[in-house]
């Protein structure tokens, strides 16, 4: 269903366990929810730095800004669709990956006045959607986006307290 990478940062083995703890989590709820469960689609998860987010940002994006997460989707929303109700995924393809900064989930956690469980599980259900070809430019796209993102996590009762 995932792999994980850390790029530039040195994690002691604690972290990386509730690190991959909470993102399979997350991702197994989401995979449940649209369908995904009997494919062999997986997505590729690399944490990181503000510094390298930042690289990969401007390289891929070229936008030179620090962001939170970043997601670069493999097929069109259309593509999913039409793999998923043909049975198209049944050999290992990538949905896409997504990219974190993890002093960012961090400092919005506490911005916010959440756990850095609930920030990270909201940057991969977000880094999710889009790989799945959901957006949030137009408002009513946006609406339909955070519809779902909310509820994968009350599924899971990851809430803001």
């Amino acid at each position: 269903m995932c792999e994980i990478e850390y790029l530039d940062l040195e994690l002691k083995n604690e972290k990386k366990l509730e690190y991959e703890e909470i993102i399979k989590k997350v991702l197994k709820e989401c995979f449940k929810e649209e369908g995904l469960s009997n494919t062999k689609l997986y997505i590729e998860i690399t944490l990181t730095t503000p510094k390298q987010i930042r690289r990969t940002n401007s390289q891929f994006r070229n936008i030179d800004k620090e962001t939170d997460v970043l997601s670069f989707p493999m097929f069109e929303k259309e593509e999913i669709e039409k793999g998923i109700k043909e049975n198209r995924f049944n050999k290992e393809d990538a949905l896409g990956n997504i990219v974190i900064s993890i002093e960012r989930v961090k400092e919005q956690a506490k911005e916010y006045g959440h756990s850095f469980e609930r920030e990270l599980s909201y940057m991969i259900v977000h880094g999710f959607y889009h790989l799945m070809g959901y957006d949030h430019i137009e408002e009513n796209d946006k609406m339909e986006m955070r519809k779902k993102e909310e509820k994968i996590l009350n599924v899971l009762k990851i809430t803001r307290e």
